[in-house]
């Protein structure tokens, strides 16, 4: 799950590192009072008004904008809120601003990256950092990879006062802005492990022209397993970012990707979801998505499913591939005839059922008088969708 800059900015106030202050705003009616609040509330003249999408890039694409005055920021504002705007991490439809973060203007003088993720290879917390701020770190990554500094850190001793050090020298800091870069990563490491996150970001992470280390901007992202004991955060998602399919398949317990190809994919279990993509491509196809209906798919969860897939109007084919250990096949079968009949379907369906009660399941579906394709391997099943789904 992620979060917007507002929401990040303050969970990490909450542990202790600094941002800039600012208020949110959500209707054009509240622009000018909000505007004139943070002028009057931070002591400052000069704003900057930030679109509030989960998406790198909004300064390319026109949605941070530095205002020196209140009339600069009631016009950017009026002019950001409502917009469709696109940055290298948007659809090319690009997404619709329905907040903005309007925040003190910082003196900035220096901009550094700060983020910890885990490092699945190596088992390990990863803490990176980089002289070069302000831009993705994948531009950080392929234009000065020297830049990057990677520390590593075992979960079982947690991040050492000497690493935050070592970090801190890399960057360039010396004097009170060393002192301060020490623990402030220390602060962002309690962070990320009290919030159960997967990723959190400080970019750009600024020295102002008084020697402040400041948060300019800040992501965070969250481990969606642990979300049951982070009700606070779980409540700070917005499902407007979300790609409505995918918000549709989690009220269903369903594991949706949506996917740009034209096979949808209904399979049970992750691993397995994941091979029968990998066999369509090298039949020539594009999977349309990834999904993951569990181990205890039904007569529910299969007609959810199709709905789930049959929404995106790319499918032109569809792929049931239900392997039955805990789940059975006979029970799969039957809400396979069921989505079927009421549903209406109109693209092709390719079933290959293996596994427990397999073959009650085939002699349901040979049976039930709906058009299905039936498959016997995954080889034969990807051929045949294949070649369903491209006529």
């Amino acid at each position: 799950m992620k979060v917007h800059e507002y929401q990040a900015a303050k969970l990490l106030r909450t542990h202790g590192v600094p941002t800039p202050a600012g208020y949110l705003v959500e209707k054009e009616d509240d622009i000018g009072d909000t505007v004139q609040r943070v002028q009057k509330d931070f002591n400052t003249t000069a704003v900057v008004v930030k679109a509030q999408i989960h998406a790198g890039g909004r300064g390319k694409g026109g949605g941070v904008k530095f205002c020196r005055d209140a009339v600069a920021a009631r016009e950017n504002a009026s002019r950001i809120l409502g917009m469709q705007l696109k940055t290298p991490q948007t659809s090319a439809e690009g997404q619709l601003v329905r907040k903005l973060y309007v925040t003190e203007a910082m003196d900035i003088d220096q901009e550094f990256y700060l983020a910890i993720t885990l490092d699945r290879s190596r088992e390990q917390y990863v803490l990176i950092a980089s002289s070069e701020g302000g831009v993705e770190i994948e531009e950080i990554a392929e234009h000065s990879p020297g830049k990057i500094i990677k520390e590593y850190i075992d979960p079982v001793f947690g991040l050492q006062p000497f690493q935050s050090y070592r970090v801190a020298l890399k960057l360039g800091l010396s004097g009170s802005a060393l002192k301060q870069a020490k623990i402030l990563i220390k602060k962002l490491f309690s962070a990320y492990l009290k919030t159960d996150a997967s990723l959190a970001e400080i970019n750009p992470l600024v020295r102002t022209k008084q020697g402040e280390l400041i948060a300019l901007d800040a992501k965070f992202n969250f481990d969606d397993n642990a979300l049951y004991r982070q009700q606070e955060i779980a409540a700070m998602r917005d499902e407007f970012e979300e790609d409505p399919a995918e918000v549709e398949a989690s009220k269903f317990n369903l594991n949706y990707i949506k996917l740009c190809g034209t096979v949808g994919c209904m399979v049970n279990g992750a691993g397995l979801a994941m091979a029968t993509m990998d066999i369509i491509k090298l039949k020539g196809g594009e999977p349309a998505n990834f999904l993951d209906v569990g181990g205890g798919a039904n007569v529910d969860t299969v007609k959810n499913g199709f709905r789930i897939i049959l929404a995106d109007k790319s499918v032109t084919a569809v792929l049931i591939n239900i392997f039955g250990g805990i789940v059975r096949c006979d029970r799969v079968a039957n809400g396979i005839v069921q989505a079927v009949r009421e549903l209406n379907l109109d693209v092709p369906v390719v079933v290959r059922l293996e596994g427990t009660n397999a073959e009650e399941a085939k002699r349901i579906l040979a049976d039930s008088g709906v058009s299905i394709i039936p498959a016997t391997t995954l080889n034969d099943a990807a051929e045949k969708v294949v070649r369903a789904a491209t006529g």
